[in-house]
């Protein structure tokens, strides 16, 4: 009977220690640190404006605007403050009607219209603010260039020195199945951000600011183009363009606006612009 108590007595000792020690065991493992996620890094939104006001009478400025500089470059009735580019002159093929400047494409001359061509502005512009409206026949091809040097001797074209924002109909011709060639890019350089765009043969709004090489395009109140010329990344977006052969596009800053002739109808108004 001793035996048998003390055969007991060792054998709870055992089972205890053993017990004790599993606890012991298992409670020292290292804890599983919690999963903490990365934050969701959040796109900055795309910039919106209001847009234009439609109660105003076309090609006039409000006394508001009057007093913030704004300056019409289309007044309604005639083509003065523009010639075609190189030229003293604008031709005929540049015509206006129903308030709107517009450029009649029934002779055609190469790629482009007979007595028509580029046109740019008489004045030069550095920091500044220019608004417009444009709309493009089915299937054409136009665009808006800032920056441009006028020494036809030297620079051919308009777009030789003035990058574009792009005037399209982006289902219709063959410019809008290319890569930074649709309405409202930077032709050639920068696709925009998202289309906006409305259907050929209806009005789009565009505003181009330019201040201190800061570059914004917005179509149809949507900042669709920002940028920044003239660095490291202007100089290398130009040497992978199609203007990477031509010396002096893009680097001038300060220079002519211009609408292009590509050989089709395209209509303009509501030009107007301020120096910042």
């Amino acid at each position: 009977m001793k035996k048998l108590i003390t055969f007991s007595l060792i054998l709870f000792v055992f089972i205890n220690g053993c017990s004790t020690s599993k606890k012991s065991s298992s409670s020292s493992k290292t804890p599983t640190p919690p999963v903490v996620e990365a934050p969701v890094k959040k796109e900055e939104p795309t910039k919106v404006l209001a847009p234009p006001k439609t109660d105003i009478a076309p090609n006039s400025l409000t006394n508001a605007e009057k007093a913030a500089g704004w300056k019409l470059l289309f007044d309604g009735t005639s083509t003065d403050g523009w010639h075609a580019y190189g030229s003293r002159t604008i031709g005929n093929a540049w015509r206006v009607a129903n308030g709107n400047l517009y450029l009649d494409a029934a002779n055609k001359d190469g790629w482009q219209i007979k007595s028509g061509g580029d046109i740019v502005t008489d004045e030069e512009y550095s920091n500044f603010e220019l608004q417009l409206d444009w709309k493009i026949d089915k299937g054409g091809n136009s665009g808006i260039c800032i920056f441009v040097n006028e020494d036809k001797n030297k620079y051919p074209y308009m777009w030789s020195t003035g990058p574009e924002m792009q005037i399209l109909d982006n289902n219709g011709h063959s410019d809008g199945k290319i890569h930074k060639h649709r309405a409202g890019d930077l032709y050639d350089l920068i696709a925009s951000k998202s289309e906006p765009v409305n259907p050929p043969l209806e009005w789009n709004h565009v505003i181009i600011r330019s201040l201190n090489g800061q570059l914004d395009f917005f179509l149809n109140g949507v900042n669709v183009v920002s940028t920044k010329m003239w660095d490291d990344n202007w100089n290398n977006l130009i040497a992978g363009s199609k203007f990477k052969n031509m010396p002096g596009f893009g680097t001038f800053k300060s220079g002519r606006i211009g609408l292009q002739d590509h050989g089709n109808n395209v209509w303009f108004r509501n030009i107007k612009i301020r120096r910042l």
